[in-house]
């Protein structure tokens, strides 16, 4: 018989195991709110310890001040500070300027990398923190679209327009077709005017500099001038910042690329101008030459990420070419057209020589929901049509041409690595989608999700290379927002929600900066695209197993894609599961609508600048003008 205490000559009662257990939760929650609410004021300061017996006593409280004092800073950690119950409410950051598209919300902030969640900095749960988006830098070209042309040559001219503009644009440039109605604007047009002897051709070329100067100078290139190299390189990167204390030209393209800023350039044109050979000179470059006074261009190196079809460079290095734009020039422009677009994917096949990764985290039951990224690598792996299949661009002629015989290697890792020479496709779920797939189940519920499922499995499962093995995920999500969005980062990948697929083809042409192969190009890939089984991700799925997948995703998105969580035809109850399953992953719908609103902001920011542009130069170059 177990021994009875007694207190006072009272019996003590005894304390059962529940209540012993909570007594030591109270305790040690008493503890903790102690330490932390009481413990920094309750230092006192240096001064107040101050005596003139000593200085013992004052070197004793400037240490505990310091102490105090760090203890304190560390306490206004905005982790800490958001956990503070008694903190007052603020008030959320202000909207910003086109931030938002259907149901994806964001804020661009420099802070984006400071906080693993978003809404610890826009107080928001829907909300996305993105990196403030960078200032494109405009890149000109000259088109005449006054001149009398038949349609046939006006609408190849325009889809080698529409080609420039998504080179430039998916290097991070912001291209703009420049016409007559600019240099109209320029007060020396009427000067121009006036002159009588000149040649077509210089005039045509002057136009171009008047309209350029009218623009305030900065970067004005050939519409046959293509970005053809990594988006790091070194002189790309240069011409994006887009800071130019003088003229430059670049040996080897001559008319090509021009940079410099707006003074310099209407000190050319005034020399050009008053040249004794204006009557001569076929272009501003020649009139200058041939004047043999002071160059006033810094002459460059030739560029290696430059590629100029040129006049010269088509009749010299692709005949057939040029014999074909010579008998037809509507045809010839198509077929060269066709040239330039195989050979920016040529040599964007030539930058990930290692291939193609499509990113499978949690690989046993996601084979259905990568299969359109599987797609996308597959059709990137392989070659365009070409009217010169074995032919390598003007700026790398030592090129590895494409073969469709041996195409790019598509290989589909569990875990996320980080390569240069590595392209990356990832296909991000919200945690319901995951959840559903993971659990095989048509109907999650609350209790399974607490008790049963793994928190956080998509990204402790992708980041399991780039983080060390017990690194919560918070931290992961850090690391994959870099993988997104950081500067190197996203040139060699592509994120796409789950439930957003697949992506339009018209999107995509503006990412890559090319048009893509059909599906329908090649036949060495099964007609389904499903992924092959990769052995490392464990046995394979049973036919049962692949058979739900379909539905389960299908019925994941009408879930995630309802507002507020209340889908339309899902079911009663619904709702309420999905909020369960994101708080309970907290760090994978992060994940999630930050690569959602990342993708969302992009194609806001391109479309904006499309509705923009098509109203200059009568829309030559833009998509409207394809669809009209």
């Amino acid at each position: 018989m177990p021994k009875q205490y007694v207190f006072f000559g009272r019996p003590v009662p005894r304390l059962g195991a529940r209540r012993v257990s909570l007594l030591l939760v109270s305790i040690a929650l008493f503890a903790v709110f102690s330490l932390v609410f009481t413990l920094p004021s309750a230092i006192p300061t240096g001064p107040s310890l101050t005596t003139t017996a000593g200085h013992t006593l004052t070197h004793a409280g400037e240490s505990l001040t310091a102490a105090g004092e760090k203890i304190s800073t560390s306490l206004k950690s905005p982790w800490l500070n958001k956990l503070n119950p008694w903190k007052q409410p603020s008030h959320p950051p202000p909207r910003q300027k086109n931030d938002s598209d259907g149901d994806s919300w964001w804020y661009s902030d420099w802070k984006w990398l400071s906080m693993p969640f978003s809404s610890s900095v826009t107080l928001d749960e829907n909300r996305a923190l993105l990196p403030v988006l960078k200032e494109r830098t405009p890149i000109y070209c000259y088109y005449d679209n006054t001149l009398d042309k038949q349609r046939a040559s006006k609408d190849a001219e325009s889809e080698l327009l529409l080609t420039w503009r998504r080179a430039w644009w998916a290097q991070g440039f912001k291209p703009i077709i420049l016409s007559p109605a600019e240099a109209m604007n320029n007060p020396v047009y009427e000067e121009l005017q006036k002159v009588k002897d000149i040649k077509a051709s210089l005039k045509t070329d002057l136009m171009r500099w008047l309209a350029w100067e009218n623009m305030g100078g900065g970067l004005l290139a050939s519409n046959y001038l293509f970005p053809m190299g990594p988006q790091d390189d070194v002189l790309l990167s240069y011409l994006r910042r887009g800071e130019f204390p003088s003229l430059t030209r670049w040996k080897g393209l001559d008319e090509g690329l021009f940079v410099g800023p707006k003074a310099d350039v209407h000190a050319v044109i005034k020399l050009v101008m008053s040249s004794s050979n204006l009557a001569s000179a076929q272009s501003v470059l020649a009139a200058i030459q041939n004047d043999k006074t002071t160059d006033p261009f810094s002459v460059d190196e030739a560029p290696e990420s430059l590629a100029f079809y040129s006049g010269h460079v088509i009749n010299t290095q692709y005949p057939k070419l040029g014999d074909d734009i010579t008998t037809s020039r509507s045809t010839g422009l198509k077929n060269l057209n066709q040239l330039i677009i195989s050979h920016l994917h040529l040599t964007w096949q030539n930058i990930f020589s290692k291939g193609i990764a499509v990113v499978k985290p949690i690989p046993h039951h996601t084979t259905y929901l990568i299969t359109p990224a599987y797609k996308l690598a597959s059709r990137l792996a392989h070659c365009l049509e070409s009217p010169l299949p074995d032919s390598c661009p003007p700026n790398t002629p030592k090129c590895t041409p494409c073969d469709d015989e041996r195409p790019l290697k598509i290989t589909t890792p569990a875990h996320y690595t980080n390569a240069s020479d590595l392209f990356t496709i990832g296909v991000v779920p919200h945690p319901y989608t995951s959840a559903s797939l993971i659990s095989l189940r048509r109907d999650l519920s609350i209790p399974y999700i607490r008790r049963e499922s793994t928190r956080d499995p998509w990204i402790t499962d992708l980041t399991q290379e780039i983080s060390a093995p017990r690194v919560p995920a918070a931290p992961r999500v850090l690391k994959f927002k870099e993988a997104v969005a950081s500067e190197p980062g996203h040139f060699r990948s592509l994120w796409l929600p789950a439930e957003q697929l697949p992506i339009p083809d018209g999107d995509l042409y503006w990412i890559f900066g090319f048009q893509l192969p059909s599906e329908a190009s090649y036949a060495d890939t099964p007609s389904d695209g499903m992924p092959p089984h990769d052995p490392k991700d464990g046995p394979a799925p049973t036919e049962a197993q692949l058979k739900i997948e379909p539905e389960l995703i299908e019925r994941a998105k009408k879930v995630v894609n309802s507002q507020a969580g209340k889908p339309k035809k899902a079911g009663p109850g619904i709702g309420g599961v999905k909020e369960a399953v994101e708080a309970w992953n907290l760090a994978d719908v992060e994940a999630w609508r930050f690569a959602r609103a990342y993708l969302a902001r992009k194609t806001v920011e391109r479309r904006k600048w499309e509705e923009e542009e098509a109203k200059y130069a009568g829309g030559v170059g833009s998509e409207r003008y394809r669809k009209e």
